[in-house]
């Protein structure tokens, strides 16, 4: 699956533009806090519009704006997965990965929930809520709730940003694990190059 990105949007009084095109595997947008690596993120997930553009994945045109073409963001298949998890706090943490799989066509699944809970080993998580859950729990369950949402591709917005050193390297390993072993593509959103250099297969600069 390949990434054919040509983006700009006004914030204020500033211009938000990015252009690029990537093969699978992960994608790092990298650059400083600030640099406008979240904006270009929403656009390619439909949450925010640019004033000009384009985004394609694996050859599907999801936004073309001369064309006057915009895919919803609920049908691009795209995975979110946000610095904080953003998890339902009135939710269980099997609530919330029910969640997840609600949001999928039953055609389109391609994990169960219990390949999941597995694949993330968060067996022992399912029946607690969300603000009993350390920040590396909570992100292990925000990543099974957009793997069970039958993503064609995960964005992720500094994952890790808000974890402490030995949390981050429980979550690096998982991101390792879906990037290699269930080959799902990826644009990961960062500021830290250590992060990057050890995760990403292409690296875009975002200044």
């Amino acid at each position: 699956m390949s990434f054919e990105i040509d983006v700009s949007r006004r914030l204020g009084d500033r211009i938000i533009a990015c252009a690029f095109q990537a093969p699978a595997g992960l994608t790092a947008l990298f650059g400083p806090s600030g640099a406008g690596k979240t904006s270009v993120l929403n656009m390619i997930a439909g949450l925010l519009k640019p004033d000009t553009g384009t985004v394609r994945v694996a050859g599907e045109t999801l936004t073309d704006i001369a064309a006057g073409a915009d895919v919803p963001p609920e049908r691009r298949r795209a995975g979110y997965i946000f610095q904080d998890g953003r998890l339902f706090p009135h939710m269980s943490v099997r609530r919330n990965l029910r969640y997840g799989e609600k949001l999928a066509r039953p055609e389109h699944r391609w994990m169960t929930m219990g390949d999941a809970v597995d694949f993330l080993g968060i067996a022992s998580l399912l029946d607690r809520w969300p603000r009993t859950l350390s920040g590396g729990e909570a992100q292990r369950v925000a990543i099974g709730r957009a793997l069970l949402s039958a993503p064609r591709f995960l964005l992720m917005d500094e994952p890790l940003s808000s974890l402490d050193a030995a949390r981050r390297a429980e979550i690096l390993v998982v991101i390792e694990r879906i990037r290699d072993e269930l080959k799902l593509p990826i644009l990961y959103v960062s500021h830290d190059r250590a992060e990057v250099d050890r995760l990403a297969d292409t690296i875009v600069p975002i200044e």
